[in-house]
C-alpha cells in the first residue's frame, strides 16, 4: 500500500510502498478513502524536521539536556548512536481520515466490514491506503438522507477529527445559546469553530490578519469580522454594549502571545478564554486579574485523548459521568455534517491524490506561495488486497542466498531498541544474513529493512516464522508477545533469540519449558535470551577475577533507572509487565552469573511513592545456593544525570567494582587494577550475539544454559510476587522444570 512518510533528518516528504498494517487487538482495519492535512500540526512537524541539528537543539532545549545527560552517563559515541537511531525512524503524519472497514478484531461487535467510518489519532489515522484504528478512535458515518440512502462524502467525513477538536474547544468554553463568542484565528479550525457556534445559536465575532479568511468566515455565518486587533476591540465592545464577549476561543497558530492578551482585552468580567491552537502563553496579568478571567487550554478532541486505557484498550467512559468523549464528539460532528448544519465542502480548497502528496505539503509549508484552507488527500476507491509483505530492493550488488550464509535471520519487531542496539549488533557479524523483518506497521518495517538490508519487510509474523530461508528468529517485540512468539518459532523449527524478558508469568514459562524440552534433543533448536550484561567485557574481567574465590560473595547492584511515565507501555501490566519483569531480570541474571550459583530464595520490598511512580523503586535480597548474598536496588526516584549502574562485589579479601560499564576496579592484597571505557559503554550486545552465532555454527555449548535462562526468569517472576505479597519466596528451578514436564505428560495422557 502507499503511505506518506516524513523523514526526521531532513523533513522530506515521500510516498512509499509499504506493507499494510496488522489488524491489532481492539482495532478495525480501514481502507482509507480520504484524509485531511492539518496545516498547523503538520506544518510545525515539517518545519522542525527540516531544521539542522543546531536549529533543532535551539528549539528543543529539553532534548539537548537529555542528550547531554546520556553523553555524561554512557559516553559520546553511545549518545551519537542513540540520536542517529531516533533520527532514522520515519514519521507518519496524519490524524484525521475516513474510509471503509475491511476487517474487525475479535470482540468488536458493533462494526463490521463494509461500514463507513471516520478515523482519528496521531499514529493511527495516518495518511495511508490502509490503517489499523483502535475502536474508540472510530465513528460511524451517518447517511445524509436515510430514506434514499444518500451517503456523506468521505472527503467531508474525513474532517471529523478536526471537527471534534473544534467542538471540544466550544464545550470547554461553555458557550451556550445566545452567548457572544469571539474566535481569534480563522484558519481551518477557526472556520469550523465559527460554524459550530452558529449551529449552537451563538453570536460569533471573528478576527484573522488574512482578509480573505476573515471574509470567508463572514460568508460562513460570522456576525462580524475584523482584520486588525484595534478594529476587533471596537467590534466586540460595540457588539456587547460595552460589556465584553462571554467567551473567547483562540484557534490561531503562532508563537506570539498577542492572541491571549487580545482575548483578555475583549472579554467580559469572569469570561472563559480557551486556547485551542498553539499560541504563546505570556499572559499580561492586569486584564486577567481585574476581570478574574478563566483561562483554559483545550486538550485535543475531548475526554479520552492521551488515555491509553481509553484509546488503545477500548475502555469507554460511562456516559452518565462523561457525556462527551472524543468518540462522541466525532459522532456529533458527523451528525451535524449529515444534517447539513455544517458546510465542510466549502472549506476544501485543494484535493490531491496520494501520489501527489508532496504538492500538498508545499502548500502547508508555504513553498507554493498559494493560499489554502482544507487540503484533502484522496486514495484509490478500489484499493487492493493490501499485501502485508514487500520486497526491499538490494542497496548494492546481488545478495547471496540465505542458505549459503552462516545464519539466516528473521526479526520480529522494529522498535527503538531493535534498530538502535540489537540489529546493529547482528549486522556486525559477517556470518549473519538478514532475510526478513516484521513489525506492526509497514512504515517501521520498511524503514528498518532499508536501513539494514533485509530482503523483505512484512507485517505478517506467520510469513516470517514459516519462511524456509530463515533459520533463526529474533524476537524483539513488546513483552506480552514474547512467550507466544518464542513457542511459535520453536514449533516452526527455528533457533530463537528472544530479547528479555522471556515471558510475563509462570504459566507462560511452563509453556515455554514444555515446548522446548518437548522437542527431541537431536533436533532441538537453540533458545537464547538477551541477558547481554554477562557478556560485557568488564563483566567478563570481573568474573575471571572472582573465579579464584572459594567463599561466598556479597554482591550489591544499584541501578539508577530514572523516572518512567506510568503510561509508558513498559509500565502497562498487560503489555510490558512492569519494570521489575521487564528490566530487573537483567540484574538478577547478572548477579546469579557473578555468584556462580542459582538463586535459592529471595525477598522484595517496594518504596512508598504516593502514586508518582509505578512500583519501580524496589530493593531485592537474593540468597544463592552457595551461600552468597546479593542485593539489587532498582530505583526510579534519582537524578538521571548520575551514573545508572554500579556493582560492588566483596569476598576472599578482594573487592570488584564496576561503574556504568565505563570503569572497572579490581582490588586484592593492596593492589588495584583499573580499566576505563572513555567514549562509550559496552554492555555486551555484540559479544552476546557472537556467542549465539558460534553456538549455532560450531555446535558449541549453549551461551546460557536453558536451566539458567529458566532460573533467572523464574527468580524475577518470584521477585515480583514477593514485592506484591511481602513474602520471602523460595526458588527451586529443577522442581519447576520437573513440574512443567509432569504437566505436559499429564495433558498428553488425558488427550489419549
Amino acid at each position: 500500500m502507499k503511505q506518506i512518510l516524513q523523514h526526521a533528518r531532513t523533513g522530506e516528504i515521500t510516498v512509499e510502498d509499504v506493507p499494510a498494517p496488522q489488524l491489532l487487538p481492539g482495532c478495525v482495519l480501514v481502507r482509507i478513502a480520504a484524509s485531511v492535512v492539518s496545516a498547523g500540526t503538520e506544518r510545525a512537524a515539517a518545519e522542525f524536521a527540516r531544521k539542522n541539528i543546531l536549529q533543532k537543539a535551539q528549539s528543543r532545549p529539553d532534548l539537548v539536556r537529555e542528550v547531554l545527560g546520556k553523553v555524561q552517563r554512557d559516553g559520546i559515541l553511545s549518545a551519537i548512536r542513540a540520536v542517529r537511531s531516533r533520527l532514522d525512524q520515519p514519521q507518519t503524519p496524519g490524524y484525521s481520515s475516513a474510509g471503509t472497514v475491511i476487517a474487525v478484531a475479535d470482540g468488536i461487535t458493533d462494526l463490521r466490514p463494509g461500514d463507513r467510518v471516520a478515523c482519528a489519532g496521531a499514529g493511527f489515522a495516518v495518511h495511508a491506503e490502509v490503517a489499523s484504528i483502535p475502536r474508540l478512535l472510530v465513528a460511524r458515518i451517518p447517511s445524509t438522507d436515510p430514506l434514499i440512502g444518500e451517503e456523506l462524502p468521505f472527503d467531508q467525513a474525513a474532517f471529523a477529527t478536526l471537527g471534534a477538536v473544534a467542538l471540544h474547544g466550544i464545550r470547554t468554553a461553555e458557550a451556550k445559546l445566545g452567548d457572544l463568542v469571539a474566535v481569534i484565528g480563522l484558519g481551518l479550525l477557526g472556520q469550523l469553530t465559527v460554524q459550530l457556534l452558529k449551529a449552537a445559536g451563538c453570536r460569533v465575532f471573528g478576527i484573522d490578519l488574512d482578509a480573505s479568511r476573515a471574509g470567508f468566515a463572514r460568508e460562513m455565518g460570522a456576525d462580524a469580522i475584523a482584520t486588525s486587533a484595534a478594529a476587533f476591540r471596537d467590534i466586540c465592545r460595540d457588539g456587547s454594549y460595552g460589556l465584553g464577549v462571554d467567551s473567547v476561543i483562540i484557534t490561531a497558530e503562532t508563537s506570539s502571545s498577542d492572541p491571549v492578551n487580545l482575548a483578555g482585552a475583549i472579554a467580559r468580567d469572569r469570561a472563559i478564554i480557551v486556547a485551542v491552537g498553539t499560541v504563546g502563553l505570556d499572559i499580561e496579568r492586569k486584564a486577567y486579574y481585574e476581570k478574574e478571567l478563566d483561562f483554559r487550554v483545550s486538550r485535543s478532541y475531548g475526554p479520552g485523548r492521551y488515555d491509553v486505557a481509553y484509546e488503545q484498550k477500548g475502555r469507554d467512559y460511562p456516559i452518565g459521568y462523561v457525556r462527551w468523549t472524543e468518540t462522541r464528539n466525532m459522532g456529533e460532528f458527523l451528525r451535524l455534517l449529515a444534517e447539513k448544519k455544517i458546510n465542510v465542502g466549502a472549506l476544501v480548497t485543494h484535493h490531491f491524490p496520494i501520489i501527489d502528496a508532496k504538492a500538498a505539503y508545499k502548500l502547508v509549508t508555504g513553498e507554493a506561495g498559494e493560499s489554502f484552507l482544507g487540503i484533502v488527500i484522496q486514495y484509490s476507491e478500489a484499493g487492493d488486497d493490501s499485501p502485508t509483505l514487500a520486497p526491499v530492493p538490494p542497496t548494492s550488488g546481488p545478495r547471496e542466498s540465505a542458505r549459503a550464509a552462516g545464519v539466516s535471520i528473521g526479526v520480529l519487531g522494529a522498535g527503538v531498541f531493535a534498530t538502535g542496539t540489537l540489529i546493529p549488533a547482528v549486522t556486525a557479524s559477517s556470518d549473519a544474513t538478514l532475510v526478513g523483518i516484521c513489525a506492526a506497521t509497514g512504515a517501521r518495517a520498511q524503514s528498518a529493512a532499508k536501513k539494514f538490508g533485509f530482503r523483505y519487510c512484512t507485517t505478517d509474523e506467520s510469513r516470517l516464522l514459516h519462511d524456509p530461508d530463515i533459520s533463526t528468529v529474533v524476537v524483539v517485540t513488546r513483552h506480552h508477545l514474547h512467550a507466544r512468539q518464542v513457542i511459535a518459532a520453536l514449533a516452526a523449527g527455528k533457533h530463537v533469540f528472544c530479547e528479555k524478558p522471556l515471558c510475563l508469568n509462570e504459566a507462560e514459562l511452563s509453556q515455554i519449558v514444555r515446548a522446548y524440552l518437548g522437542i527431541a534433543a537431536a533436533r532441538r533448536p537453540v533458545l537464547m535470551v538477551g541477558f547481554n550484561r554477562r557478556f560485557a567485557p568488564m563483566i567478563e574481567q570481573m568474573k575471571l577475577f572472582l573465579a579464584s574465590i572459594s567463599e561466598p560473595l556479597a554482591l550489591h547492584y544499584r541501578i539508577n533507572a530514572g523516572y518512567l511515565s506510568p503510561d509508558h507501555w513498559v509500565n502497562d501490566r498487560e503489555q510490558g509487565g512492569g519494570r521489575v519483569l521487564g528490566e530487573v531480570c537483567h540484574f538478577v541474571d547478572l548477579l546469579k552469573f557473578l555468584a556462580g550459583s542459582p538463586v535459592m530464595e529471595l525477598e522484595g520490598r517496594a518504596l512508598g511513592d504516593a502514586g508518582r511512580y509505578s512500583g519501580d523503586n524496589v530493593v531485592l535480597s537474593l540468597g544463592f545456593t552457595n551461600g552468597s548474598q546479593g542485593t539489587i536496588s532498582y530505583l526510579a526516584n534519582g537524578d538521571r544525570s548520575f551514573s545508572k549502574e554500579r556493582i560492588e562485589v566483596f569476598g576472599g579479601g578482594s573487592v570488584a567494582i564496576m561503574d556504568d560499564f565505563r570503569r572497572l576496579e579490581l582490588m586484592r592484597e593492596g593492589r588495584k587494577r583499573t580499566a576505563h571505557a572513555r567514549w562509550h559503554q559496552d554492555k555486551g550486545h555484540r559479544a552476546e550475539w557472537s556467542a549465539f552465532v558460534q553456538c549455532l555454527q560450531q555446535k558449541r555449548e549453549l551461551p546460557i544454559l536453558f536451566e539458567d535462562i529458566v532460573g533467572s526468569t523464574l527468580s524475577t517472576l518470584r521477585a515480583a510476587e514477593s514485592i506484591a505479597t511481602g513474602a520471602r519466596l523460595a526458588v527451586d528451578t529443577p522442581a519447576f522444570l520437573n513440574a512443567a514436564l509432569r504437566t505436559s505428560s499429564l495433558n498428553a495422557n488425558l488427550k489419549e
